[in-house]
């Protein structure tokens, strides 16, 4: 059999799909399932809409959470051997690079990524069908895969399967984890769900509704009793239940149940470019200059975060007149290492994608499920994360693509 059933229309079974059918040639049939009415549904809302499609250093795997880096690092060489760069060029796709390494269409627009992708569907002959996937099973050499469409189920067959299904994160697009859990169900070993790049559930309930919606700029620490496990720099922003922005949510990724800390904080370094000591000796000094607390701020924080971090530092009813070296050392401290107490991941409506899912270990180099010849996983559905900037699409593109052509190579032999 010549079919080539790919199973989920998002990044992943995208690649899959074009691939598949441009290394198939003729004779090969390609079959794209999708359950929305259209694909790509949800790389319409990727990178505030630009659609942050890769990242200049997508190949390095601590850009990525895996329970499985030595797995891992073997299928990133396998993306890197299949010049995914070289794909898109041959596409169509012009892009350009921010000046972090973010690679986005040259339109800035993901509605163009996306409409070119379909483009390639239907110019390659890609037969599309809007269906739910319920279940999938051996037959006859191949696989059969059982579907309902318009209230109606009905079953496909096809030698070769690729399951690009997603994870939970963004169920807003129709995501719900169903893709793990069919692996689970063919006798794949599938890592604990969580949500991924999403922000923290931190802090005080009343303290986080004042703070609500101010921004500043530092260094994010995860901490377990107190050592240090990784640290981002950037924006934080503060919400009405916790912490957000880029450099919280790239935390969230080490939060996995059963291997991620057991008793986590997170600590704020609100002027990481400034010491400990060199902080009390300014905030001394200004003292005597804005004896008021209000204008004690004034320059450095917004007043409701420095009335916060005076609160924290034990200095409430005091001026910065009747504030004492220990006391200076006190608001110093708490400026540099704020600390939020057994900080949660968002749920899955807020996270950009899925932590977890079936171990990289149960897959072939070319993303074929070991034991099971012709049946393939990629995207999201697997156990791996990447970090924000591009890197998850990389992975998503990149899978779809080595798997597709795999696919439809073995066709072509068989």
């Amino acid at each position: 059999m010549r079919e080539i059933l790919v199973l989920g229309g998002g990044a992943s079974g995208l690649a899959a799909a074009i691939a598949a059918a441009q290394t198939g040639g003729p004779g090969a049939k390609v079959t794209l399932v999708e359950q929305n009415a259209a694909p790509g549904k949800k790389l319409l809302a990727t990178g505030n809409g630009r659609c942050n499609f890769d990242n200049a250093a997508s190949s390095d795997p601590a850009r990525y959470f895996t329970a499985a880096p030595a797995a891992l690092q073997k299928l990133l060489a396998s993306i890197d051997g299949a010049g995914l760069s070289a794909w898109w060029q041959e596409l169509g796709l012009v892009s350009r690079a921010d000046e972090t390494g973010r690679l986005y269409p040259y339109s800035n627009q993901a509605a163009d990524l996306t409409g070119l992708l379909v483009r390639w569907l239907d110019a390659l002959g890609v037969d599309r069908r809007a269906a739910r996937v319920l279940e999938l099973g051996q037959k006859g050499g191949g696989y059969a895969v059982r579907v309902e469409a318009a209230g109606q189920k009905q079953l496909l067959t096809a030698g070769r399967v690729i399951c690009a299904l997603g994870g939970s994160a963004g169920p807003q697009f129709g995501t719900g984890g169903f893709g793990p859990a069919l692996a689970g169900r063919c006798g794949g070993r599938v890592e604990p769900l969580y949500p991924c790049l999403t922000p923290l559930r931190c802090g005080d309930p009343a303290l986080m509704q004042r703070l609500s919606g101010l921004r500043a700029r530092g260094v994010v620490t995860l901490l377990e009793n107190g050592r240090s496990l990784a640290r981002e720099e950037g924006e934080i922003q503060f919400t009405n239940y916790g912490l957000s922005g880029i450099c919280v949510m790239q935390l969230s990724g080490l939060l996995a149940p059963e291997r991620g800390p057991k008793k986590p904080a997170v600590a704020l370094d609100l002027f990481p470019t400034v010491e400990t000591r060199e902080l009390i000796t300014a905030f001394a000094r200004r003292a005597g200059h804005l004896p008021d607390s209000q204008a004690f701020w004034q320059g450095l924080l917004d007043g409701r975060l420095g009335a916060a971090l005076w609160a924290a530092a034990g200095l409430t009813g005091r001026a910065p007149a009747q504030v004492d070296a220990r006391g200076w050392q006190a608001l110093a401290e708490v400026c540099k290492g704020w600390r939020f107490e057994d900080p949660a991941p968002c749920g899955w409506k807020q996270a950009q994608t899925t932590g977890g899912g079936l171990s990289l270990e149960e897959l072939e180099p070319d993303f074929q499920f070991k034991g099971c010849p012709g049946l393939y996983f990629v995207g999201e559905t697997l156990d791996c994360a990447g970090s924000c900037g591009g890197f998850n699409l990389h992975w998503a593109f990149g899978s779809g693509l080595v798997a597709g052509r795999a696919a439809a190579r073995q066709a072509r032999k068989r």
